[in-house]
């Protein structure tokens, strides 16, 4: 197909924004006929997934055949990775004369308007006023995180104030993971929160049960990650201490290395025809089990450094910032995705990629450490999306090295030297 001069078509991912097409450009007959064309084409399409054309040798776009994917120039990049930079530093909206007096922009001030314009068309920018320079939007956001965004390298002192922050002895694991939150709530400015959970099914690992008294008993539940649960009963019915070492016997060799679906009603009536005299106290151990075994599973979510979000620009509107700190809770964070990509050990979601729709206006940079006994940590912060994700990235990720050695081992990541870029 022969491309016409002055003619530039783009079509919006669909996935985004719907199908949409413009012309740039005269629009003369030659150009309204390749428009009524362009446009039959598409229309026939059903995959979502579109072939971009440019008369422009520069390559305003390029093609891409990735699904959900439109390829920006390297002009178009370069701009919007100054644009996030220079966002994340200020928080102002930035403008193309901003941009022009950067040292390393050779583009005249109406190239860089004319780039800007077009992102924004594309979903990469915002206005927020009509006046205003451009911001980025969750969508410039994604792609600079995932094709422009740099390594950031810890400095010495950042390692030294991170490694004293962990060398803290704690003894308690709740108080611990509190404690976790706590270090990187107050090294990172944000939000933060650590979630313990189980790496994979917990079971019994042992049943006890001891008299107490002619009128009750107690219950002890030993299970597989190292928790040890007891309740006191009230005996319903009379039963010797010979009845109950039986019916200990039963449980520890019909119920362990079971999980609490796997306690069907025909594995409980054949353990209630081989418990005797006990038969009525089936129902009572396994109802109490089974709340064991389903609090295991269940992630501890501990979350600090709420009120810490008043300090960033974007929540100095008192209604806005309300309306996030009602939503912050343990309740919005365990909605949060609790497994990541074993390739990717840092996650980022950006704004509506949170599953809670609580945090659609925030960004949220999680990563995970091994705690030991089956148990796996995450540590996260949430911010606005403005935050500063190169930096948050590399912290969280040695703090997820060092917490990881610290459960296990006793030594700390080294300090080395490495200087910001």
């Amino acid at each position: 197909m022969k491309m016409l001069p002055r003619i530039f078509i783009y079509i919006r991912n669909r996935a985004y924004f719907g199908a949409e097409v413009r012309i740039l450009g005269g629009e003369n007959g030659r150009h309204k006929t390749f428009k009524k064309f362009f446009l039959q084409t598409i229309d026939k399409s059903e995959s979502g997934v579109y072939s971009v054309l440019s008369t422009q040798r520069c390559g305003v776009l390029k093609r891409k055949k990735e699904a959900g994917v439109m390829e920006l120039s390297e002009r178009k990049q370069k701009i919007l990775k100054a644009i996030v930079d220079l966002y994340i530093r200020t928080a102002e909206p930035v403008g193309s004369k901003t941009i022009a007096e950067m040292p390393d922009m050779n583009f005249s001030s109406a190239t860089i308007r004319n780039e800007m314009a077009e992102l924004t068309n594309l979903g990469y920018l915002e206005q927020p006023h009509t006046s205003a320079g451009r911001i980025p939007s969750p969508l410039g956001y994604r792609f600079y995180i995932d094709r422009l965004m740099q390594d950031y390298r810890l400095s010495v002192d950042e390692t030294k104030s991170m490694n004293e922050a962990m060398e803290l002895r704690m003894q308690e694991f709740d108080k611990a993971m509190s404690q976790v939150g706590k270090m990187v709530s107050r090294l990172t400015n944000l939000p933060a929160y650590a979630v313990a959970s189980h790496a994979g099914t917990v079971t019994v690992r042992r049943f006890e049960l001891l008299m107490a008294d002619h009128g009750s008993f107690i219950l002890v539940v030993m299970t597989s990650d190292e928790t040890v649960k007891n309740k006191l009963i009230k005996l319903p019915i009379q039963v010797t201490e010979q009845d109950l070492k039986l019916l200990s016997a039963v449980l520890n060799a019909s119920l362990t290395e079971m999980t609490a679906e796997e306690f069907t009603p025909e594995v409980l009536n054949r353990v209630s025809r081989s418990a005797g005299a006990a038969a009525s106290l089936v129902p009572v151990v396994v109802d109490f089990t089974t709340h064991v075994l389903e609090e295991c599973r269940k992630a501890e979510v501990y979350l600090t450094g709420q009120t810490r979000l008043l300090g960033q620009p974007e929540y100095q509107d008192l209604e806005k910032a309300q309306e996030v700190l009602g939503a912050l809770d343990e309740e919005t964070i365990s909605n949060l995705p609790a497994k990541l990509d074993p390739n990717s050990p840092v996650q980022i979601l950006v704004g509506p990629e949170n599953v809670a729709q609580e945090l659609k206006d925030t960004s949220v940079v999680v990563t995970r450490f091994d705690i030991g006994d089956g148990m796996q940590g995450m540590i996260g912060v949430v911010g606005p999306q403005r935050m500063d994700y190169a930096k948050i990235t590399a912290r969280l990720s040695y703090f997820a090295e060092g917490l990881g050695r610290m459960f296990g081992k006793p030594e700390l990541p080294e300090a080395k030297e490495k200087t910001e870029e």
